[in-house]
């Protein structure tokens, strides 16, 4: 295909729609949505779009805590804002870190039309040239988004963490918050790692810069305790392709940073919590678990070519101290190895967990009890989360019968494997139209799948994946080879190789 006429985004927004129909999902929302859309917006069209306090039911409390600091940390570009977070210090070296998650439930409802097309396709899907959101924009970027200087309803999960980085208690509640603060990664982590100045929103709230720094100060205690514990440092390679105008110039290299640890950090703690708090209370959970690694030796082989002995069983603690060793030893190619580990252990996925059961944990992150609760605008099984935590909370009968639950769990895993597809699919439809030009180039690349339905490698620079269609006999994950560039279709998202060398 040629694309010479620089009109990258609307080809790529185009091949989105088509990737999206052809995976089962949804581009759009149905007549019945937009209609239930403006009944919900009309009675809310006020100056300051501020909600409304939620309904207090069998003695409920929902507390108000707007005049904490709560900012917000995420992508540059991010409106969808589903958590705040702020910290407080409490006597003995101990801290409190408060997460507040949108209450979109309060807005959201169970079976409407709008959460007909949310259950349906279960994640919003970010493409390189455009987003197909779960929830209609008008919702999720506004009304149920935490957005700057607005009175929003949410659920907050009160955690008080030791010195060591350990949880010592926790509780969960209703509340009114409200954003101080829209903060993005990147400045952030350079103001925190002394590389930039304090970014002018944190300047503007008194007291913020500190409660930042203590926030940061948790969350490195929290990962490193983690990570004794068996959690992975992994660290993979995301790039997002970057316009100029319509066309596509080029991939920039996305990575972690103190800034993104912070939201990580505490949210894996604060869906642990939404875990067992729900357990607590004898009600099911939708849990988020990644098994036992479905290859792990070729996890030993990887390991032993680098000189270290992983036990045959599979072992996390083991796999850390490996990792830990070689992202020493060479930080700049860590994220190969990452990116190998990541497809030999085998993709997450949603099981639900029933009253007097226990689930697989999730091997990567060394925890035992996990959900997803904390990004309910852009993921389902965190808003079915919110529905069985607000019902617990209430002390109301669970709102999902058993059957449900379980058919919901599979149902969301499928539809993010489909999501996950949508969005590769893009990924190297953008990745064919900056190589297309590039035919017959040779690169090094890293070997990222090896199975009787082909065989993938990723270049190391630019980062783009594609299928070895010649000389890939013999070869395995993890394994760095040379290889020349013969084909690119940027229709398909199709980029061949053949090992060279």
């Amino acid at each position: 295909m040629d694309t010479t006429d620089k009109q990258h985004r609307a080809i790529l927004r185009r091949i989105a729609r088509r990737a999206m129909l052809e995976r089962g999902l949804l581009p759009d929302f149905s007549a019945e949505a937009l209609t239930e859309l403006a009944g919900i917006q009309a009675p809310l069209q006020d100056a300051s779009l501020s909600l409304p306090l939620p309904a207090v039911t069998d003695g409920e409390q929902v507390r108000d805590l707007r005049d904490l600091p709560w900012a917000s940390i995420d992508n540059d570009d991010s409106l969808d804002l589903d958590q705040l977070t702020v910290a407080e210090a409490m006597p003995g070296d101990q801290v409190k870190i408060l997460v507040a998650v949108a209450d979109v439930d309060s807005i959201i409802r169970n079976g409407s039309a709008i959460d007909d097309h949310a259950r349906h396709n279960t994640t919003s899907v970010y493409t390189a040239a455009t987003i197909f959101p779960m929830l209609p924009e008008e919702l999720s970027t506004n009304l149920t988004s935490l957005n700057f200087n607005q009175d929003r309803p949410a659920i907050v999960i009160e955690m008080v963490i030791g010195q060591d980085g350990s949880l010592q208690a926790s509780d969960i509640y209703r509340a009114r918050v409200r954003n101080h603060a829209k903060l993005a990664y990147n400045s952030v982590a350079a103001w925190l790692e002394g590389k930039g100045t304090v970014p002018e929103p944190i300047a503007a709230v008194n007291g913020l810069d500190e409660n930042l720094r203590m926030q940061d100060r948790v969350a490195q205690n929290m990962k490193n305790l983690r990570h004794l514990h068996g959690a992975l440092s992994l660290e993979t390679v995301e790039a997002r392709s970057i316009f100029h105008g319509d066309e596509i110039r080029g991939l920039e290299v996305e990575a972690k940073n103190r800034a993104t640890e912070i939201i990580e950090d505490f949210m894996i703690a604060a869906n642990g919590v939404t875990a067992r708090y729900l357990s607590s209370k004898n009600f099911p959970s939708l849990r988020r678990v990644v098994r036992t690694p479905k290859r792990w030796e070729r996890i030993v082989d990887l390991a032993g070519e680098r000189g270290f002995k992983l036990p045959y069983d599979p072992d996390a603690v083991a796999l850390e101290q490996f990792l830990t060793k070689e992202k020493a030893a060479d930080p700049l190619r860590f994220s190969d190895l990452s990116l190998s580990v990541i497809k030999l252990m085998g993709p997450g996925e949603y099981v639900a967990e029933l009253p007097g059961e226990s689930a697989p944990g999730h091997f990567g992150l060394a925890v035992g009890d996990y959900t997803h609760s904390t990004a309910p605008n852009r993921r389902y099984p965190d808003l079915v989360t919110q529905r069985l935590l607000k019902a617990a909370m209430g002390q109301h009968p669970v709102p999902y019968e058993t059957e449900d639950l379980g058919a919901l769990s599979k149902h969301c895993t499928e539809q993010e494997n489909a999501a996950k597809k949508v969005e590769r699919q893009v990924e190297k439809s953008a990745a064919a139209m900056l190589l297309e030009a590039r035919i017959g180039e040779r690169f090094d690349a890293i070997v990222t799948g090896a199975a009787p339905k082909g065989t993938w490698a990723r270049l190391l620079d630019p980062p783009v994946e594609g299928r070895l269609v010649q000389g890939f006999e013999g070869i395995d994950v993890g394994q760095k080879i040379q290889v020349q560039l013969i084909r690119t279709d940027v229709e398909q998202g199709f980029i061949d190789f053949r090992r060279v060398g």
